[in-house]
């Protein structure tokens, strides 16, 4: 346990290039879930239930029916508002879950590497580098930050037109796409749902292909994972 909290999930620290242990990586992946299936229920909280808070306590029989027959009642009723303070804390959280994971120095700040690490610690260890998983955290952290966007447009108005010192954006209606949460949210679960279950990196595909056209330079994977301790035993074994 000491060893796995001092190297988190990094065979070596100090080495270069890095390489991490994927089974923590797809333990990560799970846990991270519950953040898109939170986002996905708010927007359809907001989506697909009424726009209005009805007081029951004040409605009276209006003593009318309508075209079907039913009693019309008269209630009070106002307009639903929307705050989203706690999806941007949550959002935000999850922007530092995907950046955290990049460095080496910020890995032991993120509470969900910790315990997967641990969790991970009695298992076979799977090491792989660091550099596409790193690529594909950066694309997760994209996505994060365009929620942030869709979820808080005012706010992201203002800065841009305060550095701007002219006025870009609106700032009393949102001017992204209403599809825009809802699309990203399925995007994020769907990559996290493929890491976690079946451990397949659509970030680390997409790295794999920068690097086949030659934007990108890639290690060796499986050179670096040599078990040279096997490799000696068995040299040994077949030694008369």
């Amino acid at each position: 346990m000491l060893t796995t909290l001092k190297n988190v999930w990094f065979r070596d620290p100090k080495e270069s290039p890095l390489y991490i242990n994927d089974v923590a990586v797809r333990i990560r992946a799970g846990m991270l879930l519950i953040i898109p299936l939170f986002m996905g229920l708010t927007l359809f909280n907001v989506a697909y239930t009424s726009k209005w808070v009805v007081d029951g306590n004040t409605a009276s029989d209006t003593y009318e029916t309508n075209w079907d027959g039913e009693i019309i009642y008269a209630v009070e009723a106002s307009k639903r508002t929307y705050e989203y303070s706690t999806q941007t804390i949550v959002l935000f959280y999850a922007l530092f879950e995907m950046l955290a994971g990049m460095f080496r120095f910020s890995a032991r700040l993120s509470p969900t590497i910790l315990l997967a690490s641990l969790l991970a610690k009695n298992s076979p260890p799977v090491w792989k580098p660091l550099l596409p998983k790193r690529f594909a955290w950066s694309i997760g952290a994209s996505l994060i930050s365009i929620c942030l966007v869709f979820f808080n447009p005012d706010t992201f108005a203002q800065w841009v037109n305060f550095l701007s010192a002219s006025p870009l954006l609106p700032t009393t209606e949102n001017y992204m796409p209403t599809n825009t949460g809802t699309t990203l949210v399925w995007v994020c679960l769907g990559f996290m749902w493929l890491e976690a279950v079946l451990g397949f990196c659509v970030g680390c595909k997409l790295h794999s292909l920068l690097v086949w056209v030659g934007l990108l330079k890639e290690e060796c994977a499986a050179c670096n994972n040599l078990d040279w301790q096997k490799i000696a035993e068995k040299k040994h074994k077949k030694t008369p």
